[in-house]
């Protein structure tokens, strides 16, 4: 049917998602897809059990808007935990629909007409329409092979007057580089007295090989004041298609995203959250994921080094 309304398009240059044809492409020559984190192995039965239990049981209507509060409070305890960082469970912790959400809420929220936002490419393909749609202007700075690190004097450089947020990707995709503590002094002294937000897409976080750690914003307290910290559950418990994640923010920064959160789906599916906070009651469940990753990475470059 051709329609008969003139659209002027606010993405004009936007076709399908790289993602989408990439898996096209490799349904139509039966090659094996490494575009995209869906994995090709099951979950835990006990995590779909958990799920199973709370919708026989009746969960089945809206959670609350900032999500299921006993899930809420088991992230919190993780992240504090694992990281040093204490979040408020009421006030400083969202759960959202996909951690894809997430960043277009944060970015909507807090980026305005004629703000710049700076980001490192190669990145995930959201983030610069996403930018554009709220006015802004996406500053990209691209990593250089082999090593992908941030050049933080082209970033000081970058940075002007109209800079508003930095988007950091650690463990990053694709180049899977990882931030270590002395970039986040970098990033800490560049953003000192200032009234830059940091939105770190952390999805990968339990992702991490040879023994390296997750230095994400909440392991240090100056940068973590002025982060918007967004994870996922699908990418931590290889359930892609439950579409549910979650943001970390300092209160004034996670009540500005709660305005836009509240229009964009109200809240997220109710009885994968309290699956969720059933499952994060054990550690392990989350602890186990960096070496059960690393064996599958090691079987792939023993099976290509050749």
């Amino acid at each position: 049917m051709k329609s008969s309304v003139n659209v002027t398009s606010k993405l004009p240059d936007v076709g399908t998602t790289i993602f989408s044809v990439i898996g096209q492409l490799s349904a139509q020559h039966q090659a094996i897809n490494l575009s995209q984190g869906a994995p090709n192995f099951p979950c835990d039965p006990a995590l779909v059990e958990a799920v199973s239990r709370a919708m026989r049981e009746g969960y089945n209507q809206y959670a609350p808007m900032t999500g299921w509060p006993a899930l809420k409070e088991a992230l919190a305890a993780k992240v504090t935990a694992l990281y040093g960082q204490h979040y408020d469970p009421a006030t400083e912790v969202l759960i959202s629909g996909s951690a894809s959400q997430g960043i277009y809420m944060a970015i909507t929220a807090l980026v305005n007409p004629g703000d710049e936002v700076i980001f490192f490419e190669p990145a995930f393909d959201s983030y610069a329409p996403v930018v554009r749609l709220q006015g802004g202007t996406p500053v990209g700075l691209k990593l250089q092979f082999p090593d992908y690190a941030i050049d933080w004097e082209a970033l000081r450089a970058a940075l002007t007057p109209r800079t508003r947020m930095i988007i950091i990707n650690t463990p990053h995709n694709p180049s899977a580089q990882v931030l270590t503590s002395a970039d986040l002094a970098q990033l800490a002294a560049l953003t000192r007295g200032t009234d830059i937000v940091v939105l770190s897409d952390e999805v990968y976080e339990h992702i991490l090989f040879d023994g390296r750690a997750h230095c994400g914003m909440a392991t240090h307290p100056e940068l973590a004041q002025r982060s918007v910290i967004v994870s996922s559950f699908g990418k931590t418990f290889h359930v892609t298609g439950w579409r549910v994640g979650y943001c970390l923010a300092p209160a004034e920064l996670m009540e500005e995203l709660v305005k836009v959160h509240q229009f964009m789906m109200y809240a997220a599916d109710t009885p994968m959250q309290i699956g969720f906070a059933h499952y994060l009651q054990r550690a392990e469940n989350y602890l186990s994921l960096s070496a059960f990753y690393q064996q599958k990475r090691d079987r792939l470059v023993t099976l290509l080094q050749d």
